[in-house]
């Protein structure tokens, strides 16, 4: 992915982060509270099998609608 996009791409994921702060579910294995930004990396990296930087550039719109369902659809 260009840098230019990777780098709008890791804005967007902290602002998700950010949103996402407080509202995913408690979990065993995360006693002090989940990690949103953790969480939203992690799913775009089991989703498309990369890191955001990784991904090419013609799936960057499908990253920005994945990161906007994650943000509506906190688990």
């Amino acid at each position: 992915m260009k840098k230019e996009n990777a780098s709008k791409l890791w804005k967007m994921i902290q602002e998700a982060g950010d949103y996402l702060q407080h509202q995913l579910p408690e979990h065993p294995n995360h006693p002090n509270g989940r990690n949103p930004y953790a969480h939203v990396a992690i799913s775009i990296k089991s989703k498309f099998n990369a890191s955001y930087k990784d991904i090419e550039d013609d799936k960057f719109k499908d990253v920005v609608n994945y990161i906007n369902f994650l943000k509506n659809n906190p688990s």
